[in-house]
C-alpha cells in the first residue's frame, strides 16, 4: 500500500487523524494533514481507507 497526500486540497477537516492515527496527523500551524507513513502495515488497510474516505476534500489517495 502506498499513500499520497495533495496539500493543496487538504482542508484541515481532521477526519484521516480520527479514522488512522497511527498513519496521519495535522500541522500544528494550519491544521493540514501531515503522514506519518507513506507505506503502513497491510493490516492499518482498513484505516486507511476509511480516512480516505472520510476526506471531505478527497487529498488521500491510497494505491494497493
Amino acid at each position: 500500500m502506498r499513500i499520497d497526500i495533495d496539500e493543496i486540497k487538504c482542508c484541515g477537516g481532521g477526519q484521516c487523524v480520527v479514522a488512522a492515527p497511527e498513519v496521519f496527523d495535522q500541522r500544528d500551524e494550519d491544521g493540514i494533514v501531515v503522514l506519518l507513513d507513506a507505506n503502513p502495515a497491510a493490516e492499518l488497510l482498513p484505516k486507511v481507507l476509511d480516512a480516505a474516505a472520510r476526506c471531505p476534500a478527497l487529498a488521500i489517495r491510497v494505491e494497493q
